[in-house]
């Protein structure tokens, strides 16, 4: 009797590099068809690319991004943007210049195939689920190896079915769908868990609406999330020119699911998620008057034509309010040009509204930083302290439209008390057909070996760690709560974004918004350890959040629990991620405490690792949740060693 697979299950199937059970918690690798990159973390992964002496990329499409930082306050990002353009030349990989779009948006559009598999240096590269596709983030040396032709290994996750229900009311939008998604598991519910999108409700979402809830599903945790690919992408593929490549992929009829749940569209209202978290979330109408300062509509998560065309519905014939600065960004050229030419970009301008950069911009903190203590109303996707540029901000998460009736009144309010008639906002539709220009998409030469890199003198080498010792002595060097982001690791701003090519440089600002002393107190200490609570590293994919306390001497993290792409980012570059056996011992660990292991070697290998507190005269262990491969590469040091020990295509298949 053949198998009955749902979706997940499907495109994991199709990738599979050796044969293995789909059960949760079975470490399995899969094959990627295609990877994307952006500026601020692609630089680390192409330096490790160089390291593996191939001459080509072995995927079917990688593209670098030049999308993030686009705010050149001086030489740096602008030199970085020249090295991208060479490293693509040289090894066969496209590149979409600054000015093209969000890579998540234009990814989807012009490079995504249902089926296919994808793995982004961003933790919002699920955002290509939305059409069909198995799409991942992770770390760059995760995405380096890649582009090597390397199977990636994950732990199989279970699968959620989502069974949508009904119809959105008009004001209400798919921002809600997954506000009501962290409200329900919150920002680590996902973890291990893959969501499938099914049920008659899937029907009446368009793709960038799908794209929406699938963006956010990185904010809890998720593996990653999927819709099928059926007639509504189809319809999308053909308005792209692109129907060539569309392929249905739907769940067999009589597939089962880990677990379920229903949400019924027609019963959600406005959702704000509240600071300083993605999962506070509050129905609109149970808030307070909010008076706001900043409004910004755009990001990957919420820059579509249909999201900007309905923010522009509710502020046409009104004013933003005279204490309110709004901001929009569309997130690509080709629906900006369908917005010029229908009059919309007009309507925001005749409105008040301030249109920036085609970027991510204002999203992680480039650029519209909000006021000291100031309130900023936005459509991104995360909400940490510090997250837009500003530390003592408070940061709102909501719709478009939600966004747009903000601006006009100048506190948190639905669309409702701006129109008296929603309905045009629910007749809003994708364009039929896009103007496709694809010029800012550069393809690489057939050969580019005699391609020259031409390196800025900010970009410098990456640094590799080593195996671990025998015995560690080890200082406690930062004592961290729970739900520490890698905003908090390595901050984002213009200035700091421009540094990430340069480790020695930007090692000098880790933590610094949390722990201003962690940098001069782990160079003091030489040799330290992390101590942490839940949660730790959520958020974005950025490696420079585990390369940098790495870079400072940090040889191990003991927390009570971790995020997915922290924790393999922190094994690619030997360090220890540690579980605490009894989370309660982390209350008697106290910073500056000094801590010992000994044959720590042989204790990885057993996954439990008893660590004596000299300090405080007490011992506690820590088991290690890692997979014979990851045991492999923390004892080479890191991903790029244990490549280089165990040789070419074949290292993670040993």
């Amino acid at each position: 009797m053949m198998t009955q697979y749902n979706l997940a299950q499907k495109l994991i199937h199709a990738h599979l590099t050796a044969p293995a059970a789909l059960e949760p918690g079975n470490e399995i690798t899969i094959r990627i068809d295609q990877t994307l990159t952006h500026d601020i973390t692609a630089v680390m992964s192409y330096l490790a690319f160089e390291q593996l002496g191939l001459d080509r990329v072995k995927t079917e499409r990688s593209v670098s991004y030049l999308d993030h930082n686009l705010l050149y306050v001086d030489n740096k990002t602008p030199d970085d943007h020249i090295f991208l353009q060479s490293i693509a030349q040289r090894y066969g990989i496209y590149l979409s210049r600054a000015g093209n779009g969000i890579c998540h948006s234009v990814h989807y559009a012009r490079f995504g195939i249902p089926g296919k598999s994808l793995m982004g240096t961003d933790s919002h590269t699920p955002t290509a689920g939305a059409i069909g596709m198995l799409a991942i983030g992770a770390g760059g040396m995760d995405v380096a190896a890649a582009m090597a032709g390397l199977p990636v290994r994950i732990t199989m996750p279970k699968i959620v079915r989502v069974e949508l229900t009904g119809r959105l009311r008009p004001g209400v939008s798919a921002k809600d769908v997954v506000l009501e998604m962290l409200r329900r598991y919150g920002v680590k519910g996902g973890l291990g868990r893959i969501f499938e999108y099914t049920g008659d409700g899937v029907a009446t979402l368009e793709v960038p609406e799908r794209g929406t809830i699938a963006n956010m599903g990185a904010e809890m945790g998720a593996t990653t999330s999927v819709f099928p690919a059926d007639e509504t992408v189809q319809a999308f593929f053909r308005a792209q020119g692109r129907e060539d490549a569309f392929v249905p992929l739907l769940p067999d009829e009589k597939c089962t699911y880990d677990e379920e749940i229903t949400i019924d569209l027609g019963s959600l209202d406005p959702l704000v998620a509240c600071p300083h978290m993605p999962d506070n979330v509050k129905r609109l109408c149970d808030l307070p008057c909010i008076p706001v300062q900043q409004v910004y509509i755009g990001s990957c998560t919420n820059a579509s034509y249909t999201d900007i065309k309905k923010a522009a519905l509710v502020l046409k014939g009104h004013h933003v309010h005279p204490d309110v600065s709004l901001t929009v960004s569309i997130s690509t050229r080709q629906i900006f040009r369908e917005l010029l030419c229908d009059s919309t970009i007009t309507d925001l301008i005749d409105a008040g509204a301030r249109i920036t950069e085609i970027a991510c911009g204002a999203c992680c903190g480039l650029g519209q930083a909000p006021a000291t203590n100031g309130v900023s109303v936005r459509t991104s996707n995360r909400n940490f302290s510090g997250r837009g540029g500003t530390k003592d901000a408070f940061l709102y998460l909501v719709s478009p439209e939600v966004a747009a009736a903000t601006a006009v009144l100048g506190f948190l309010a639905e669309p409702g008390a701006v129109l008296d008639d929603l309905s045009p906002l629910a007749a809003v539709r994708e364009p039929a057909g896009y103007h496709v220009d694809d010029s800012m998409l550069l393809a690489p030469p057939e050969d580019g070996r005699d391609v020259e890199i031409r390196r800025g003198p900010n970009i410098k080498p990456l640094p590799v760690n080593t195996p671990p010792a025998e015995r560690l002595c080890a200082d406690v060097s930062l004592k961290a709560g729970d739900n520490i982001s890698t905003d908090d690791i390595t901050p984002a701003n213009a200035q700091l974004s421009s540094m990430r090519s340069n480790i020695p440089l930007i090692a000098e600002y880790a933590f610094s918004r949390y722990d201003p002393d962690f940098v001069s107190r782990a160079k003091e200490m030489g040799t330290s350890i992390i101590i942490a609570g839940e949660n730790y590293g959520q958020g974005s994919s950025r490696e420079h959040a585990a390369i940098t306390p790495m870079f400072l001497g940090v040889k191990a993290v003991v927390a009570k629990s971790m995020a997915r792409i922290h924790r393999n980012n922190l094994i690619n570059h030997g360090v220890i991620p540690m579980l605490f056996e009894n989370p309660s011992e982390y209350d008697g660990i106290s910073l500056g405490d000094r801590l010992e292991i000994d044959s720590l070697p042989d204790q990885i290998v057993k996954r439990r690792v008893l660590i004596y507190n000299r300090t405080k005269g007490i011992s506690f262990s820590v088991r290690l949740e890692l997979s014979d491969t990851e045991v492999a590469i923390i004892l080479a040091g890191g991903r790029l060693p244990y490549i280089k020990l165990y040789g070419g295509s074949n290292s993670d298949n040993k």
